[in-house]
């Protein structure tokens, strides 16, 4: 347990001292907490979480819901860009291993407890996996209000899914739109 997010972070980077580590940012007293999956490319190379193509999705979506990017706080379940070689021979993003979730699900569980949200939204499965350290489908729950220990839960596709997958846009909308009614009631 750590007495700030500070403290988490130092122990973070000196943990993985070999890796460009992203950290969460915005509110530090945060009603709502999102959580991505782990940073691109071009959040690596500006040490800021979700200001690259995802970035610009996570903005409409923020609009969408009436939400001001400055009132939350924002992280990533694996706070380094997990990548592979990709045809060209250059870097490209893959998707976080297990052991790469495993190693960094107790500093997201800790960086939450230290932010204490009423809400915390996860964009994508592997999110969703890391808070709630189980196997379960984004497709089983999104858009629910799910109760947990000291916060309740609201899993949403991430914004990213939109992209490859036309048909989920309105599935998308109106999980947003749900989250715009919660926050006015509960902001």
């Amino acid at each position: 347990m750590f007495e700030s997010l500070e403290e988490l972070r130092r122990a973070t980077q000196e943990r993985f001292a070999d890796r460009i580590i992203v950290h969460g940012e915005g509110n530090p007293k945060p009603v709502v907490v999102l959580i991505g999956e782990a940073p691109g490319e071009k959040e690596e190379l500006l040490r800021r979480p979700f200001v690259g193509k995802a970035g610009e999705n996570l903005n409409e979506f923020l609009q969408l819901s009436g939400i001001e990017r400055e009132s939350l706080y924002i992280t990533n379940a694996v706070k380094f860009r997990p990548t592979a070689v990709g045809k060209s021979g250059k870097s490209v993003n893959r998707k976080p291993t297990q052991a790469e979730i495993g190693a960094f699900r107790p500093i997201l569980l800790e960086e939450i407890r230290l932010l204490s949200p009423k809400l915390v939204v996860t964009l994508g499965n592997v999110p969703l996996g890391a808070v709630r350290n189980e196997k379960q489908s984004i497709g089983e729950v999104h858009g629910r209000f799910l109760p947990m220990e000291r916060y309740s839960l609201y899993p949403m596709y991430h914004p990213a899914s939109v992209i490859y997958n036309r048909s989920l846009r309105e599935v998308y909308i109106e999980d947003v739109k749900r989250l715009g009614a919660w926050l006015r009631q509960n902001a």
